[in-house]
């Protein structure tokens, strides 16, 4: 099968690796992929080498639909034909165990299905955090994750200011429906700042984490949701600290795994609720992804990577279509 890799740093070549042949285990799930998805930020990352302990060659991906062609003894409600969803790199055949997989809901294309990895990001916050709608919730960084954060948090009945220093992004947010769309958090605005109840730093900037500590309400919620992969700035730690002080917030990680895998008798929240809620809200179109990405042959991979670190003003993502 083929799989994209990264060889070395800002190289990416599709590569032939030997597939699995065994037999199925009993709860095992498999078949070929259709689409998997670009994570910008993460694979970015790993592309140019800033990972601390990444060492190339590295297979990138987690968001891929494949449709089943074979399905293991003990797998009784996944189907030879059915689309399943899964976490899976960007190779050309996915296997996994069926509690790592989810049918993808009827009439649901796999190129609007894989968008559902990237809503379950933030999605960690919104099951953890302790602001309830019609609280104001702050967005900053419109990458992929911000907008998405941006617009599921709408989605569920909170008021939303998004904010990015790039036209493009803003315009793209403006044009999904957000209706609140800044160049930068409104630290001056006395109808938001001070009375924000969230704020998801999405970009991974020092200067983004601080103003969210200093406009967020008292004890307030910052969630740095962003990797912060290379300094930007020279601010010290005092002016965070000051600010969390000040204003009594809340600032922690948006570590997405914070939830467990699977629901629990004690904690009905999980990574793969999350993801099935995601995959029925793309389903039943309360969220729509056209014009969020740009397609690609794998073939391509080291085009698509580039245009994306070159171009950051363009599509926010890129997806992979196997089929072509």
């Amino acid at each position: 099968m083929q799989r994209i890799t990264f060889i070395a740093q800002e190289q990416a070549e599709p590569v032939e690796v030997e597939r699995d042949a065994g037999p199925l285990g009993a709860n095992e799930v498999a078949g070929p992929s259709l689409a998997t998805l670009i994570s910008p930020g993460t694979e970015l990352a790993m592309y140019q080498g800033l990972q601390p302990r990444s060492k190339f060659p590295i297979n990138p991906g987690y968001a891929a639909v494949f449709r089943v062609d074979g399905v293991g003894s003990g797998v009784t409600d996944i189907r030879a034909g059915d689309l399943a969803f899964s976490m899976g790199a960007h190779q050309s055949f996915q296997r996994q165990t069926r509690d790592k997989v989810l049918p993808v809901p009827p009439g649901l294309f796999p190129k609007t299905a894989v968008f559902a990895r990237m809503m379950a990001i933030s999605m960690s916050t919104l099951t953890t955090t302790t602001a309830r709608p019609p609280a104001k919730v702050l967005v900053t960084g419109l990458g992929l994750v911000g907008h998405l954060a941006a617009r599921v948090f709408d989605l569920c009945g909170y008021e939303v200011i998004a904010c990015d220093p790039a036209e493009a992004r803003r315009r793209t947010a403006e044009q999904a429906g957000i209706r609140h769309v800044l160049p930068r958090a409104p630290l001056d605005d006395p109808a938001i700042a001070g009375k924000v109840a969230l704020v998801l730093e999405c970009s991974g900037h020092e200067q983004a984490a601080l103003d969210g500590c200093n406009v967020v309400q008292r004890r307030g919620e910052v969630v740095l949701v962003g990797v912060p992969w290379a300094r930007k700035t020279a601010l010290f730690a005092h002016d965070i600290l000051d600010a969390v002080f000040r204003k009594y917030a809340v600032l922690r990680s948006g570590w997405e795994w914070e939830l467990p895998l699977q629901t629990t008798d004690f904690r009905q929240n999980s990574i793969f609720g999350n993801l099935g809620a995601a995959l029925r809200w793309l389903a039943e179109g309360h969220i729509r992804v056209d014009g969020l990405y740009a397609l690609a042959s794998p073939r391509n991979a080291q085009e698509v990577y580039q245009g994306l670190l070159r171009a950051p003003g363009g599509r926010l993502t890129a997806l992979f279509d196997w089929m072509i």
